[in-house]
């Protein structure tokens, strides 16, 4: 692969201690935890050790005090072994710059250097049962009691909802403000009225747990509420680009991973006395696939650039999301549909791989909402 510009020599070799490490903690072990339903929490102290989470972090919290280079990073070489369970992502380069940017000093100095180290799992709570991407219609509640705040309601498809050591939940503060009234407020694990339900079964990602989350009566100090009350929406909608892109990059990194392994196993595999890649209709479609994921990458890189530069805009995010998400469900399959009924098995990488990324268009905002918010630039 040609040199890729948006890195440099020290990114470079901090990818080789990432890779050194996936290769050794990660993908041995991951048809296991795939089988388990989650992943190990010791795995993410490990992690936390190597200085593998929480890479933007600043050091006075336990964090690397890098770029969204280095965030970039990890998350292509847990992409490029398909470690989908492993949310490392989620963690650090979702969920941690919440406490980041809008925890209270008090609050950050004991948070998160447990979130660095790998002692404190986070996971952020903000789809409903029946709600779906309508955040003003939310049903969550949290309301005033002297120096508490009382939540009530409940949570699903909440991504580390098993191993999460602290959520923020977003609830209203405010009911009758619709989305003007939403604030983001942080739980731990072990306060009375917090229970988790079942780990949830998936079609995909089988490793990440995801769970259904309830507070009854929850009672959490006022100074957990992150940033200014009934600012939430603004305070999601201001962190949701990151998100977006990092969506888009696994999209990336998987396409071309599944290509050269689909490539090698056409080369290898024979029918009717002939390689699979020596028809033409495979070849073309592989060939053609090609031309798109570097037609791809190249935007893909140009929407890191400008993320690390402060300059990529929340339509721009939506696009590399919706176009990454919607070509790797389509190329995945046609990826599938060569391996022929070897695809459909689980031992296979490229059936686990396309029940993996099915979520992608999901998550994160639908691909409906991503047209919604470049349309609304048009």
């Amino acid at each position: 692969m040609t040199p890729r510009k948006i890195f440099t020599a020290e990114h470079e070799m901090f990818r080789d201690q990432v890779r050194r490490f996936v290769e050794r903690e990660i993908a041995p072990h991951h048809r296991q935890w795939e089988h388990d339903g989650i992943v190990p929490r010791e795995v993410w102290r490990r992690a936390g050790e190597q200085g593998l989470l929480c890479t933007m972090l600043a050091e006075e919290y336990g964090g690397a005090g890098g770029d969204f280079g280095h965030a970039a990073i990890v998350l292509e070489e847990l992409a490029r072994v398909n470690a989908s369970g492993v949310a490392f992502q989620l963690h650090s380069d979702i969920v941690v710059p919440y406490f980041a940017a809008y925890a209270s000093a008090a609050k950050k100095a004991e948070w998160l250097p447990k979130m660095a180290a790998g002692e404190m799992i986070t996971a952020i709570a903000m789809t409903e049962p029946g709600m779906g991407s309508d955040l003003k219609a939310m049903r969550s509640s949290a309301r005033r009691d002297g120096d508490h705040w009382v939540i009530n309601g409940s949570k699903t498809f909440i991504s580390s909802g098993q191993n999460a050591g602290i959520v923020v939940v977003c609830c209203k503060t405010d009911p009758e403000a619709g989305r003007r009234g939403i604030s983001l407020i942080a739980v731990e694990e072990g306060t009375p009225g917090f229970t988790k339900g079942r780990n949830l079964e998936k079609i995909g990602m089988h490793a990440q747990d995801t769970s259904e989350l309830f507070f009854d009566n929850v009672r959490v100090p006022l100074d957990n509420l992150l940033g200014e009350e009934n600012r939430g929406f603004y305070q999601l909608m201001h962190q949701l680009p990151q998100e977006r892109l990092i969506i888009a990059i696994r999209a990336g990194i998987s396409m071309e991973v599944m290509l050269a392994k689909t490539i090698e196993y056409a080369r290898e595999r024979k029918v009717f006395g002939q390689p699979v890649f020596d028809f033409q209709t495979h070849r073309f479609t592989l060939a053609s696939a090609k031309a798109e994921i570097a037609m791809f990458r190249i935007y893909l890189d140009d929407c890191i650039a400008r993320h690390m530069a402060g300059q990529l805009s929340a339509e721009d995010a939506a696009a590399a999301k919706l176009l990454g998400t919607e070509m790797q469900n389509r190329l995945l399959d046609q990826f599938l549909q060569i391996h022929g009924g070897y695809g459909y098995m689980a031992e296979y990488e490229i059936g686990r791989a396309w029940a993996d990324a099915r979520v992608g268009r999901i998550y994160g905002g639908s691909s409906e909402v991503m047209k919604e918010i470049i349309a609304r630039t048009l």
